[in-house]
């Protein structure tokens, strides 16, 4: 897949501030997702499914975060290790290599 703008604009940033800018991301996913509110409060050490996503809910985001970043993400890290962190790490490492 050819890289996106979004991934382009995370790799110009200083490497100290690509993490963060990615969690960013993710958790407006997230947010979006469950409803949520800018002001309302989320963990990004709980379960995916302890914060009220179903599996349906899951491989939505898992979609739009694929599409938004160009890349394929495995099912099994979203199920595996499910949660904000865990899944940042593996972006950033692993598919990003940011």
């Amino acid at each position: 897949m050819a890289e996106s703008m979004v991934v382009r604009q995370l790799r110009e940033l200083p490497r100290s501030e690509r993490r963060d800018a990615l969690e960013e991301l993710v958790v407006a996913q997230l947010r979006a997702a469950l409803l949520m509110t800018d002001d309302e409060e989320l963990s990004d050490t709980e379960s995916f499914f302890d914060m009220g996503l179903t599996s349906l809910l899951i491989a939505d985001i898992k979609e739009r975060l694929e599409q938004t970043l160009s890349c394929s993400i495995s099912a099994n890290v979203l199920f595996n290790s499910p949660n904000v962190r865990r899944l940042v790490d593996h972006l950033a490492a692993d598919v990003l290599a940011l």
